[in-house]
């Protein structure tokens, strides 16, 4: 099977995409999906092509975590079990009508989530309890996802983040979560549509599960303000380009 110049860009971008996801709890989606509905693939077939190589990084990303002692198994299962419902339809969704109506909306959210995440950060803003409705937020974090190709890391990281969680093993569950919920995305997509873009999987797929080791022992070592002011920085920057491309284009 030969595969184009472009094969190595693919492997580049999920590399990238999933050493940001693996130390931060988000963008491996939210990059993939970016580059490739900017290249005018249709949004159920870059989705399912992300959901697919997926599969594959974050079962590496979540085993490294687990290496790593980055995973909360309680909050875990709490996640996981909602978003993998919450996934399945999204999916089923997306395949059948456009599902961009309300992002705008949770990008509002976001932005929200993204100032008390630096606030935090700073040390003027401390939750007294961390979130209680853990599965309604899986649920709806996996619905996002499934929607859009990328959504699960933003909206599960940034609402435990700025609801006190701590930030290694709110970063590494969710990423251990993902496995379960982009599993069952990708067999909603494949019972539906098919599996589609074999060049684009592969190659995000080889630059993901490259990058997951290191990602996952760099949220270990690098000091949880550090962590807090870069995920700050990276959902503001994230809600405010989708904001403005929601309603200014």
């Amino acid at each position: 099977m030969a595969f184009g110049s472009e094969f190595y860009w693919f492997i580049l971008i999920g590399l990238g995409a999933q050493l940001v996801d693996g130390a931060l709890g988000m963008a491996f989606g939210l990059v993939s999906s970016s580059i490739l509905l900017g290249m005018g693939l249709p949004p159920a077939a870059v989705s399912a092509s992300v959901h697919t190589a997926e599969v594959f990084t974050t079962g590496v990303s979540g085993a490294s975590h687990a290496y790593f002692r980055n995973i909360d198994k309680r909050l875990f299962w709490r996640l996981t079990v909602s978003g993998a419902v919450g996934g399945v339809i999204g999916a089923y969704v997306l395949t059948r009508l456009p599902g961009e109506a309300i992002r705008p909306f949770v990008y509002l959210y976001l932005l929200l989530l993204s100032i008390l995440i630096l606030l935090r950060s700073f040390g003027r803003f401390m939750p007294k309890k961390q979130i209680q409705r853990v599965p309604v937020l899986g649920f709806f974090a996996g619905l996002l996802d499934a929607s859009g190709g990328g959504g699960w890391g933003p909206l599960a990281t940034s609402t435990l983040l700025a609801g006190g969680g701590k930030a290694r093993t709110t970063i590494g569950t969710v990423n251990a979560a993902e496995f379960v919920i982009t599993l069952a995305v990708s067999l909603t997509f494949f019972l539906t549509i098919g599996l589609q873009h074999l060049e684009i999987v592969l190659g995000l797929l080889i630059g993901g599960v490259l990058a997951a080791p290191l990602a996952a022992y760099l949220v270990r070592h690098v000091p949880e303000r550090v962590v807090l002011t870069v995920v700050g920085v990276l959902v503001l920057c994230i809600s405010l380009y989708h904001i403005g491309a929601a309603w200014l284009f």
